[in-house]
């Protein structure tokens, strides 16, 4: 499973669009074995917001076939945010599995 950084990027667009008018920035250090390796710089360092902006970016990406894991580098999604986001993603599933 291998997911290339510019596909980690386009799937990140929508939280691109606020990243970029607070001169935010993602940094794909590594995609390989489909762990996603992250970085949040500019100016998401040291800003109050940045645990809820790796929360979404975690919560695209895990959607995605070839993503095992997404890890923050510099710690920018709390365990706590990452649990309640693979919960939302388990019951998400289960739902669907209901409808079918």
């Amino acid at each position: 499973m291998t997911i290339s950084a510019e596909e980690v990027l386009s799937e990140i667009g929508p939280v691109q669009e606020i990243l970029d008018a607070h001169d935010g920035v993602v940094t794909v250090i590594d995609t390989a074995e489909g762990i996603v390796m992250l970085s949040l710089d500019g100016g998401c360092v040291g800003c109050s917001s940045t645990p809820m902006t790796a929360m979404q970016i975690y919560y695209s990406l895990m959607k995605l076939e070839n993503v095992e894991d997404v890890i923050f580098v510099n710690g920018e999604l709390p365990e706590y945010m990452r649990t309640f986001i693979d919960k939302k993603m388990a019951d998400e599933a289960e739902k669907v599995g209901e409808i079918v």
